[in-house]
């Protein structure tokens, strides 16, 4: 037995520090003593979830070092990075999903994601995305990395009180458009192409779109064992905020007892 975990939004964990940061879009929040209960019931950490954040109306701002060190990895694997079509919305996602099952296929907890499932996720993403947050890295026309920074619509939907109708659906769509808080929910780069500095030109090009607007932002749910990423939150200098912890019990021989409980 393994949890928590949305399967409606890929929302895994509960929070165990950071409790003063609130939860960004499709990430959950938890009072500490839900931490307590599971453990009380035998269950203990197999995995924690890591998140960073920076603020650039806070003065954020990113290593200068960075930017002609990215640039010469953009000239010399000829990357460009483009933002998605929306008019080409369900061929671009299907294009991320190839690449996020290849790229994260030996990550700890990972399920590959089918086509029919892309279709669902272009549908949702169309609905809240800028498109200038989701971008994609190609050479040759071919895509080989991609990173989707989520609009927080959190913070829209906290002061609907609950109701859309007959003005909070109004409220959110003009919200939509003046939103400045993102999540990188997603980044990966295909096999070939690892390690070769492509997430930070990713990082790069998504900081270029998205700071005229002078934004929070928060990645999440970054394994606390994937030490590339890590490595690139430190080499960024964004904060790392919060922790989510998952937790599992094995269950196998104790259907008895697990009944009882």
């Amino acid at each position: 037995m393994r949890g928590p975990w949305s399967f409606v939004s890929q929302d895994w964990g509960f929070v165990v520090e950071g409790y003063d940061v609130p939860p960004i879009v499709m990430s959950s929040y938890n009072p500490e003593y839900d931490n307590q209960q599971v453990e009380a019931f035998g269950l203990r950490k197999v995995k924690d979830l890591l998140v960073y954040n920076c603020d650039l109306a806070k003065g954020y701002a990113m290593p200068e070092r960075f930017f002609s060190h990215l640039e010469k990895i953009a000239s010399r694997y000829r990357v460009t990075v483009r933002p998605i079509q929306i008019k080409n919305m369900v061929e671009d996602v299907k294009k991320i999903v190839r690449l996020v099952n290849s790229s994260t296929s030996r990550n700890w907890g990972v399920t590959p994601v089918s086509d029919d499932e892309a279709q669902e996720i272009a549908a949702d993403l169309k609905m809240i995305i800028h498109p200038e947050a989701v971008l994609i890295a190609e050479i040759a026309g071919e895509p080989i990395g991609y990173v989707i920074g989520l609009p927080d619509v959190n913070c829209l939907l906290k002061n609907l009180n609950g109701r859309l109708w007959p003005f909070g659906i109004f409220k959110l769509l003009f919200g939509l458009k003046k939103i400045n808080r993102y999540r990188i929910w997603a980044l990966g780069i295909a096999p070939e192409y690892q390690r070769r500095g492509i997430p930070g030109l990713l990082f790069l090009r998504l900081n270029q779109a998205i700071s005229p607007r002078k934004p929070y932002v928060e990645a999440n749910y970054i394994l606390e064992d994937n030490h590339m990423m890590n490595n690139t939150m430190r080499q960024l200098k964004f904060d790392l905020v919060k922790k989510y912890r998952i937790y599992e019990k094995p269950i196998e021989g104790n259907q008895d007892e697990f009944k009882k409980s």
